[in-house]
């Protein structure tokens, strides 16, 4: 029996539809549930083949055990070891390697010295800052954002020098990337699953949480489309997600990759709709049953060197 485990956190409505919905395809030999674990023992196997992870970047146990899995043969949805490591600035730079638009970019030392450090660990760091430098390569407006995390926490935009320092005074410890504002007119959120089908969706981050899905788009222009769907296959390929939401903003015909570390997504159907939802149910299922039953590819490659290659 191909046993498909989906490990999950607070989410109500999607980890129990994909279940559900697996098991209702009544496919011989397959079954998805709900992962259960406690303690585990190093190099032995819970007895799954695929597991779709939902909640690992919060729970370090959960990680723990995702690694230990993948050296036991299982199948991880997303790679746990390149999760661990990558982070927002590296997508930027990678994305700009590619040739995929971004906008301009810079990372900033943190704001407090790290749990651990004092000034004589940042003998290395330059100081003062040169702010200048920094202004006239970002421009004004600006958003202020951390290099790891998600959900719009700890984002700032900021429209002058002043305004940065304050922000920028409230970050503590947090790594935190300085970005061009892209005054967008069109703004999509996409679905990649399995680096193969992509769901461009409308998007507002303009508006109330609960309602940035446009579920009454006007009608877009198809070679923008187009290019909006090869840019996010082209990432999530580049950077080994089978799990992930790519963001654009567009200036002029031009589509920016605004996010595209989101390896374990908003898939609540009460935000995303019901029709979004039905897909994306639909897609990671069938992810997740390829997977499970492809016995001809039995090794998975997780190491970290061809993403790191993959401009």
């Amino acid at each position: 029996m191909k046993r498909i485990g989906i490990l999950y956190g607070m989410e109500t409505t999607f980890p129990p539809a994909l279940v559900d919905h697996i098991n209702a395809r009544a496919i011989p030999g397959v079954v998805a549930e709900h992962v259960k674990i406690g303690a585990f023992k190093m190099a032995e196997s819970s007895g799954y083949d695929v597991i779709v992870d939902r909640i690992s970047h919060d729970i370090p146990f959960y990680r723990a055990w995702l690694k230990n899995e993948a050296l036991c043969g299982a199948r991880i949805i997303n790679n746990p070891f390149w999760w661990s490591a990558d982070d927002k600035f590296f997508n930027y730079a990678l994305a700009s390697k590619m040739g995929v638009a971004t906008p301009r970019t810079v990372m900033l030392p943190h704001k407090s010295h790290p749990e651990g450090t004092t000034a004589q660990s940042m003998r290395n760091l330059l100081y003062p800052l040169n702010w200048e430098e920094v202004f006239a390569y970002i421009g004004f407006p600006a958003f202020l954002k951390p290099h790891l995390g998600g959900g719009w926490k700890s984002v700032y935009k900021v429209d002058n020098p002043q305004e940065l320092y304050d922000a920028y005074n409230e970050t503590g410890t947090l790594g935190m990337v300085l970005q061009s504002e892209v005054n967008f007119v069109e703004y999509f959120r996409c679905y990649v699953i399995g680096q193969e089908k992509v769901r461009i969706m409308p998007y507002d981050p303009r508006r109330a949480p609960a309602h940035r899905y446009v579920l009454d788009p006007p009608a877009y222009d198809p070679a923008l489309l187009a290019r909006v769907e090869a840019d996010a296959l082209k990432l999530c390929r580049a950077l080994g997600y089978d799990l992930n939401t790519v963001e654009f903003a567009v200036e002029n015909g031009i589509p920016y990759a605004i996010d595209f570390l989101n390896p374990a997504p908003d898939a609540d159907v009460n935000s995303v709709g019901q029709e979004n939802f039905d897909w994306v149910i639909s897609a990671v299922a069938d992810l997740a049953i390829k997977r499970a039953l492809d016995d001809a590819n039995p090794n998975v490659d997780y190491r970290w060197n061809r993403y790191l290659a993959g401009a």
